[in-house]
Formats: C-alpha cells, sequence, structure tokens
C-alpha cells in the first residue's frame, strides 16, 4: 500500500473523529469541551468549573513536550499526517481540483491549471463554492468544541440573538477560504512557526523523508548547484533524474537537495520513486527512515538521552493532571468579605461574608452552612435549594463566644474552618478556611 493512500484512510479516519468527538459523552458529560458561557472545561467525561482549570496547564505542557517528542522521533510527521492545512490542501487541490473536476494533473503538481477556456473557468467557480461550502461546515465542526452541539442547533434557529456564534463561523470560514485557495502551501513555508523549529528538534535518530545518496548519487553541491548536467554518472548511481520526486511535491521543492523546512514528510516523492525504481526491480531512493539508518545503515533508536527526558516530562505531566483531576470539588463555593471588617456589639464581634454557591452535580440539592469551631457559631443563613448547575450568593453571619473585643492578642484575625454540605447526601461537601477578624486593644 503506497504512503499516498496510507494517507488518505487516516485522513478519513481523523475527520470523522474531529465530527464526532463534540458528539460524544461520558457521564452524561462531553468528552472535550471548553465552554466560555458555562465557564466549564469538559474532559474524558470529567466536569471543571472556572476556578478548576488548574488541570489545563498540565494538559497544554504535555501537548508541547509531546509535539516536541513527536517531531524529534517522526520529525514532521504532523505536519503530512494530521495538520488541518495539509488535508485541506488536499481535499481542494487533489480531490476537487484533480479528480472531480479535473483541473489538475495530480501526478505533476508543478503544472499550473489550464483556466482559459470557459468550461474551465466554470469548473474553478464550482470547485470554489465547494471549498467554501466544506470551509463553513469546518468553521461550525470547530465552534461545537466551544458551544455544545444540542445549545448551538438551538442558538441558530435564532441567530439574530447570537450574532457572535456567526460572526466566529463566518470570520472562520473567510480565513479557511483565503488560506486554502489564495495562500495555499506558502502558509507552511512562510508563516507557519512548526517549520521553523523543526531543524532543531532533528538528530541523525530522527525519522523524515531521506535520499539515499549512497545509491542515487550527489545530485546538488553543498551550495545547491545542480551538478548532475555536467559531471559524468558513474555506474553505481542509480538516479535516474526523472524528476517525479519534484513533480509529485505539494510544496515545490527537490528532496534530493537533502532536508528543507518546505517538507512536509507527505511522502508523496518517496512513493514517486518507488514507483519509477520499481519499474527497474530497484528499491526507492526515498525513504522515510534516520539518516542514520538511510545513509549509514545503523541501526537508530528512539530512546535518546533528549527523547527519554521528553518522555519523563509527559509522564509528569499527566501523573499531575491526574492527581489534581482526582481531586475536583463535588461543589464549587467562594467565599468573599464584604469591606466591612467586623461588628462589636456588647463586646461580642460579628463577621459578614458573601458566599457563592455552584451545584454541580446532576440533580437539585439544598445547600447548608457549619462551623467546626465550638467558639464560633452561626448567626445568620439561609440554606440554599439549586437545580444542575445552579449558582446563589448568600450573606453569612459569624460570630464568636469569646470576648475577643480589646483582645491583646498581636494578630487581629483567626482560622475558622467552614463546611458547606447538601442535606441530602452530606458526602457532597467542602471544606473551606476564613479569616475572623476582631478588633485589638490599642
Amino acid at each position: 500500500m503506497s504512503y499516498a493512500t496510507k494517507r488518505y484512510w487516516f485522513y478519513a479516519f481523523v475527520t470523522l473523529f474531529i465530527f464526532t468527538v463534540p458528539f460524544m459523552r461520558v457521564n452524561d458529560n462531553h468528552l472535550l469541551l471548553l465552554s466560555f458561557e458555562k465557564l466549564q472545561f469538559h474532559f474524558m467525561g470529567l466536569a471543571y468549573d472556572v476556578n478548576e482549570f488548574y488541570i489545563m496547564p498540565f494538559l497544554l505542557m504535555f501537548l508541547f513536550i509531546g509535539i516536541f517528542a513527536l517531531t524529534s522521533i517522526l520529525g514532521r510527521a504532523w505536519c503530512g499526517w494530521g495538520c488541518p492545512q495539509t488535508i485541506f490542501r488536499t481535499i481542494y487541490r487533489d480531490l476537487i481540483q484533480g479528480t472531480l473536476l479535473d483541473l489538475r494533473n495530480n501526478a505533476n503538481k508543478q503544472k499550473r491549471m489550464n483556466t482559459s477556456s470557459l468550461e474551465n473557468k466554470v469548473k474553478v467557480v464550482v470547485g470554489f463554492l465547494l471549498w467554501a461550502l466544506i470551509a463553513i461546515t469546518a468553521s461550525t465542526n470547530f465552534i461545537w468544541y466551544f458551544v455544545p452541539p444540542e445549545d448551538f442547533f438551538t442558538y441558530i434557529q435564532h441567530p439574530q440573538d447570537h450574532l457572535f456564534i456567526v460572526i466566529f463561523i463566518a470570520t472562520t470560514a473567510a480565513f479557511l477560504i483565503y488560506d486554502i485557495v489564495w495562500m495555499q502551501e506558502s502558509f507552511c513555508t512562510y508563516l507557519c512557526p512548526y517549520s521553523r523549529i523543526q531543524t532543531v528538534l532533528y538528530d541523525d535518530n530522527t525519522k523524515h523523508v531521506v535520499y539515499n545518496t549512497n545509491r542515487g548519487g550527489v545530485i546538488y553541491a553543498e551550495n545547491q548547484k545542480r551538478i548532475t548536467d555536467v559531471k559524468q554518472w558513474m555506474g553505481s548511481e542509480e538516479c535516474t533524474t526523472c524528476e517525479a520526486c519534484v513533480k509529485v511535491c505539494p510544496t515545490h521543492i527537490d528532496i534530493r537537495k537533502g532536508l528543507q523546512l518546505e517538507c512536509i514528510n507527505c511522502l508523496g516523492c518517496a512513493d514517486a520513486c518507488t514507483s519509477v525504481m520499481g519499474k527497474l526491480g530497484k528499491k526507492s531512493l526515498i525513504e522515510w527512515g534516520s539518516p542514520k539508518s538511510v545513509l549509514q545503515n545503523l541501526q537508530s533508536s528512539i530512546f535518546s538521552k533528549r527523547n527519554i527526558m521528553y518522555f519523563i516530562a509527559m509522564a509528569g505531566s499527566l501523573i499531575f493532571a491526574a492527581v489534581f483531576a482526582s481531586e475536583q470539588e463535588r461543589v464549587l463555593v467562594n467565599i468573599n468579605k464584604p469591606n466591612e471588617l467586623y461588628k462589636e456589639q456588647e463586646g461580642i464581634v460579628s463577621n459578614n461574608y458573601i458566599v457563592n454557591i455552584h451545584n454541580t452535580q446532576k440533580q437539585t440539592y439544598t445547600y447548608d452552612v457549619k462551623v467546626d469551631d465550638k467558639n464560633f457559631h452561626i448567626d445568620s443563613f439561609e440554606a440554599l435549594r439549586l437545580k444542575t448547575d445552579g449558582m446563589r450568593k448568600r450573606i453569612l453571619v459569624i460570630s464568636t463566644n469569646q470576648n475577643l473585643s480589646q483582645s491583646d492578642r498581636r494578630d487581629t484575625a483567626l482560622k475558622v474552618k467552614l463546611t458547606i454540605f447538601a442535606k441530602e447526601d452530606p458526602k457532597i461537601s467542602v471544606d473551606k478556611e476564613i479569616s475572623f477578624i476582631y478588633p485589638r486593644a490599642q
């Protein structure tokens, strides 16, 4: 099976996966969702509210370190096999313009389209409209990761009330149209920062597209000047200079020059060389392998010191994310003090607090507060009955049996532990520590 066939099957899998993830739910939570409206982050069936986003830094660390590790091991495999830019260009250039409308020769991507005839001009417009439809669909799918589909389809029935969603989809679709139709592979070559850092992450064990100069011969000198036209071929040099590898390259490079930042590891050149050399009964001169394995015939290993450090850092990120995820609070509570520090009456000091309770459970609960120190008692707090995802505020007044007024203590605050719990299920609770303020003697 050619690399192109494998890529197309992988593109189909990635596309199907990306479109279905927003509809996947575990424990009535989304598999992956970042909701700015509800201030929630859903990940693997767990829901985290805005004050529980401490898990996200570790997931982002895992993502970025994972990209570095992937590049160090497999080169720009992401660019050729998973990047939306590459997938979208393949859909527009190869599928729509090449296969459906017969405007391009997919075997020669260096040849420009012939748009001189009226028929071809009409085909260009049809291809543009088809891609515009796909761009709008992709933009809609993208927003489902921020607005869940069940809410999106309700909101879109009244677009005038949800103009932000409409503008977001339109803007994203317009960018995709401009990028894929006009910028094309120039985005990969000039704008994508990933291509600029790839060579820093490479070593002799990194797998990427390699032209075997040992068998094919040197085509370009070190100054990138072509030398095959002026030198005498040796009998051992197998490259036929058919240029098939050049014609099929979407980023318009000659892989025989060696490693270049424009190469996206699509391996189209390897397929082309395999086809040509296969007719001669020989193995392809272009391989997906490490310089160590292709040019030196040595076994390469992914367990270099650098890669081992990547693996350790990734494992650490996952461990910390799992630890913090396991400590998820079953009810979210914020307690703030108003501007008034305390009240004093007949030697008894009292403090007021604003308690904000958010019910993250899947059913209605009544929440109350108790103080865990016998020297303090609650003067005023009305229990809150909250529906699913309900959130309300209450005033909490706490006073002390101790005569702290005119205290000679040097500090003017005591730590008091509170427990906020659901009356229907005391296991749903959270402990909070507050500061109780009182006056000093002087």
